[in-house]
This record gives structure tokens, sequence and C-alpha cells, in this order.
């Protein structure tokens, strides 16, 4: 069974809403790190608004925060909306205004957990696709053959290092076309390529 898609959005994206006099207001970012979330919901919150609920999630690290709402209503809801709409590398921001009508736990989740649902909704996401390195030799008679093939396989060509005797080469693809592409340099090189994997990493994929 395949892993389900993930998601990390193009540009931050920002929504507002009034939920029963309350303006609550979600703001979303691209992060690569938990510094980069960090500083992003130092950036955004108001120390003016009532408060400013943000939650986290960057692979297996994740973090949030109710910023004085009751305990669960505000920061767990926000990251929830994220996991569930499969995003990953996204930071959440929802500011609240207080209007002078108490929601109640429940209203609070729906408050918080909703509007960052929507704003994450209508932002614009590209799929990240999971990448592997590849590093392997060849002979100078397969070189151009090779690289031309791989190209055509949706391979980056990292590195190319011409020795004595034929040339050293690393290459990233998509993780999911990696058996395609060893078959592929094993044809063309008559079983003479020894591929060893060099990392493995996650890369946005480009969306159309």
């Amino acid at each position: 069974m395949s892993a389900p898609e993930r998601f990390m959005l193009r540009e931050p994206a920002m929504l507002e809403r009034e939920v029963r006099k309350s303006i609550f207001l979600a703001q979303a970012a691209p992060v690569a790190t938990p510094a980069d979330a960090m500083e992003f919901i130092a950036a955004v919150s108001d120390p003016d608004a009532t408060h400013n609920c943000w939650a986290y999630l960057i692979g297996q690290t994740y973090r949030s925060d109710d910023a004085g709402e009751p305990g669960g209503t505000a920061g767990r809801p926000i990251l929830q909306v994220i996991e569930g709409q499969g995003f990953d590398r996204t930071v959440v921001v929802v500011t609240r205004w207080f209007g002078g009508t108490k929601l109640g736990a429940g209203g609070l989740v729906r408050a918080y957990g909703g509007t960052a649902a929507e704003c994450l909704r209508t932002a614009e996401r590209i799929p990240i696709v999971e990448m592997v390195s590849l590093t392997f030799g060849c002979g100078f008679s397969d070189h151009a053959l090779l690289r031309a093939r791989l190209e055509s396989m949706d391979c980056q060509i990292v590195d190319e290092d011409f020795g004595a005797t034929g040339v050293g080469m690393q290459i990233t693809l998509p993780a999911i076309r990696e058996a395609e592409v060893r078959t592929r340099i094993t044809d063309i090189t008559r079983g003479q390529a020894t591929i060893r994997v060099v990392e493995e990493d996650t890369t946005p994929g480009v969306g159309d």
C-alpha cells in the first residue's frame, strides 16, 4: 500500500472570518525547520489580539499552542487540520480578536479548526515528492546515451567526474522510479555499473 500523498504550501496564505462577533485570522506558510516556524509565528502574531494560537508539522516534528485558550481547543485542532489535509512543512497561526460572546469548548474547536481548514483548503499547494540520490560509474562510450536516457526519466544530473577510465555520475530522481532507473543503468552499461544510494530526501514537486 503506497503512502498517502503529502503537500506543502506554494506560498503563504491568509483567511479571515467572523464567528459570533469574534474575528479569526488564519495565516499559514511553508517552512523547512522548526526555527523557521517559530520565526513565522513571532512575525505574524498580533500582541494586541486576544489570542495567537498556532501549530506546525514538519516531518515527524510537531508542536501546537493554545495561547491562553482552554486546553485542546485551539492549537490541537489546528494541528489536526494540517495533518488531516495532508500538509507537511507547514505552520498555521490563527489569531482571535474577542467579540464579547463566549463560544464554549466545542465552539472554539470549530472556530479555530474551521478557520485553519478553510485557509489551507483555498491555498495553492504543491506535492512533496520522495527523492533518492544514486551514484555510479560508466564508460566514456556509454556516457552520452546514459545521460540522455536518465534525463528523459525525470533524473537530475547532480555531478559528473571525468576520470582516466570513465565517468562517475551522481543523480537524483523520484524514489518511485528508482527500480526503473537502476534497470536502465544496468542495461546500458551491460551490468558494469555499481549503483549506490547516496542519501534519501523529500523535495517539493513542481506543481502544474
